[in-house]
């Protein structure tokens, strides 16, 4: 997928949720009732884009939650953030699912994900429009992610593996 082929809208989701979305399985993003409002009714593809932040707390308890439906996260200094990573379609928001993301209030119920290669993007809160940015925005790893390697805006590795479907694995 080329950034051509990438919707104009996207929705800015903190790593590691965003890899789940793309390479993991994840079918729900959960949003509180406040966010889906305003995208109540918007469906279709929207580009995923990565958010800039992750803490070590946000990392060590997503990777904990994947590792227990029976998914594996990649290190947390392999996860790129303050681009898109890829597209998804939104097919529904609900307020109950049997999916084991799910934890409410409200859901947008996704499927379909496609990786794209990284693009540097700024994010905002919601459905956005995005555009390409200068690498110069993306984040340097946080010491707690440091691998004993400088940094020297290395390329994250990429995943390959299958897609996780907690449902049916």
């Amino acid at each position: 997928m080329t950034m051509d082929d990438l919707p104009e809208l996207a929705l800015s989701v903190r790593q590691p949720w965003v890899w789940a979305i793309i390479y993991g399985g994840k079918d729900i993003e959960n949003r509180s009732w406040q966010a889906v409002n305003h995208g109540l009714k918007r469906r279709g593809r929207i580009a995923i884009h990565a958010a800039k932040g992750m803490t070590r707390d946000e990392y060590d308890n997503t990777r904990d939650f994947i590792a227990n439906i029976g998914g594996e996260a990649p290190a947390a200094i392999d996860l790129r953030r303050g681009g898109i990573i890829g597209s998804v379609e939104v097919i529904d928001v609900v307020s109950k699912s049997e999916s084991p993301w799910f934890f409410g209030p409200r859901g947008l119920v996704l499927r379909d994900p496609k990786p794209c290669s990284f693009i540097p993007a700024v994010g905002q809160l919601g459905y956005f429009k995005w555009e390409r940015a200068d690498p110069s925005i993306l984040p340097e790893p946080a010491k707690w992610m440091d691998d004993g390697e400088p940094f020297t805006g290395r390329s994250v590795k990429p995943v390959e593996m299958p897609l996780f479907n907690p449902v049916t694995q």
